[in-house]
């Protein structure tokens, strides 16, 4: 039985769309993906994008934060890791910054549905947004039903928010500037993600 209300579900959303539109790794990898790879491709890792991120919210759903409060550990270990995990990535990015644009019917590493969703899985504080915006919103005592319409409406929240990234950033008109600027920009994206991941391992 349902006991949310569609007021409280319609400020999830609009708090849940600003936090993402905040510029992150997810932002800056689908973002780039698109330019090199062009829609179809770029989708697909957006996709992953998407679910890894609702993993978040249904890990805080089933009280993951509660794990943090009494190990605060467990937190710090999955901080390093992940931080480690995007510092990896912006120095791969960053190292192959000055190869060839490949192909975009070849496979890609890392740009499949897999990818997006370790990408975002790699950092744990959208955990801690997560169940600060269900605790200032929601009532303390959710139901399944409950549980089941909010981790629906965030994963719904992250397709269209990825899907519409994906669309925008393929468009053929920022393709072309990309391919006249793609060092620049894969440097820029490889700095950007390995700084991220830096703050994530530094910063408590």
């Amino acid at each position: 039985m349902l006991t949310v209300t569609a007021e409280q579900l319609g400020l999830f959303v609009a708090t849940l769309a600003v936090a993402i539109l905040s510029p992150g790794p997810g932002v800056i990898a689908v973002s780039q993906g698109a330019f090199a790879l062009g829609r179809r491709r770029a989708l697909t890792y957006g996709w992953g994008l998407a679910l890894g991120a609702s993993v978040w919210c249904l890990f805080a759903l089933l009280g993951l934060t509660a794990l943090f409060r009494v190990a605060p550990w467990t937190l710090i270990a999955m901080k390093m890791v992940g931080g480690a995990y995007l510092v990896w990535v912006g120095i791969k990015m960053w190292r192959h910054a000055a190869d060839p644009l490949p192909d975009p019917g070849s496979d890609a590493p890392g740009m499949g549905l897999w990818g997006g969703m370790v990408l975002n899985l790699s950092n744990p504080k959208p955990a801690l947004f997560y169940s600060a915006v269900l605790l200032s919103i929601f009532p303390a005592l959710l139901s399944a039903a409950d549980k089941v319409s909010i981790y629906a409406v965030a994963l719904s929240v992250e397709l269209f928010f990825y899907t519409a990234l994906a669309s925008l950033m393929a468009l053929p008109w920022l393709r072309r500037r990309y391919y006249g600027a793609k060092f620049w920009i894969d440097r820029g994206a490889g700095l950007a993600i390995g700084l991220l991941g830096l703050s994530l391992v530094l910063r408590p």
